[in-house]
């Protein structure tokens, strides 16, 4: 028997429509009744983003799961916002089910800026700086009471034994696409890296899509349904997913992230893009996927102390 905890299905999601949003609003809170609805374009796969006139925005989990963040959202968002350098989403007021949508939801105060590409990035170090000074303060947050690794969060900021067997799955139908005794020498040095049992605060899913850019710098971080109070590794993530070798050098330096903090982030960062390549060979269309791949490759194999493993010979992603 073990006790690590287990992934289930992948939940079925509601659909969600503008005219739904309408009603809801109408009916639970009058007082923005007459303003316009629209659907916000690439809102989102946890929850349906809409506009809610030109300041505010609504979000309605797409399924039960992705539910449980509302009450958490509401407690912790405005406790975390008093203490982070950027603005992130501000909670206005909490919905109940109705007009045919069966989760509580919310409305939010609207946050500008366009989410983060590596393209619209205009000085990659300074962008990994000021995350990371970002995550600096997010980590120095008071934890007591804070909410723990669950369901509410798909187990960020717990163990990554939690995903490997998704991460067995995908190695399993990458045989021959990719170097897989790489990955799963890198897979098994994450999931033996040692956590120091601080519990600190986390984002969860710390993504381009996250991070929101002015002018080409960072200048707000939204969507924290899956923060929480743990090990915080999983936000360390993004320095392969979204950081170029400068910025990651940069945001490890001032994050101060010891070798087995680094190798769990590695293991974060690792388990869902061999997910995503898995899908891309079965006829998924993520072509970004295999880059990221090659990226943590690289890294770990350039970072591979001379005692350590040899480092695999010429492109490490595709074999």
């Amino acid at each position: 028997m073990t006790d690590t905890p287990q992934l289930g299905p992948v939940p079925e999601r509601v659909a969600v429509d503008a005219a739904q949003v309408r009603l809801l609003v109408a009916d639970q809170f009058p007082r923005w009744a007459g303003l316009p609805v629209e659907p916000v374009a690439d809102g989102g796969w946890d929850n349906w983003t809409f506009h809610l006139g030109p300041e505010m925005s609504v979000r309605l989990p797409s399924a039960a799961p992705y539910a449980l963040a509302v009450e958490k959202e509401h407690r912790w968002l405005p406790v975390l916002a008093a203490g982070l350098p950027l603005p992130i989403p501000v909670p206005l007021a909490m919905g109940e089910p109705g007009a045919g949508y069966p989760y509580p939801w919310s409305v939010y105060r609207w946050v500008d800026g366009e989410p983060a590409r590596a393209d619209r990035i205009t000085d990659p170090v300074r962008f990994a700086d000021d995350l990371a000074g970002f995550l600096v303060a997010l980590r120095g947050v008071d934890p007591s009471d804070g909410p723990r690794p669950g369901l509410h969060n798909w187990f960020r900021g717990g163990t990554l034994k939690t995903y490997d067997g998704l991460a067995r799955r995908a190695l399993a139908a990458l045989d021959r696409h990719v170097d897989v005794g790489l990955a799963r020498e890198i897979w098994a040095g994450a999931l033996d890296a040692p956590w120091d049992g601080v519990e600190r605060w986390f984002h969860g899913d710390v993504a381009q899509g996250n991070l929101l850019l002015d002018g080409g710098e960072l200048a707000a971080v939204i969507d924290f349904g899956t923060c929480g109070v743990g090990d915080p590794a999983c936000d360390l993530a993004v320095a392969w997913t979204l950081l170029t070798a400068q910025g990651r050098r940069a945001f490890r330096g001032r994050l101060c992230v010891d070798a087995a903090s680094w190798a769990r982030g590695r293991g974060w960062a690792l388990w869902k893009t061999l997910t995503a390549c898995a899908r891309t060979v079965d006829g998924a269309d993520d072509p970004d996927a295999f880059r990221v791949l090659d990226e943590i490759f690289s890294e770990y194999a350039d970072g591979t102390p001379p005692s350590g493993p040899l480092p695999v010979p010429g492109s490490t992603a595709r074999a």
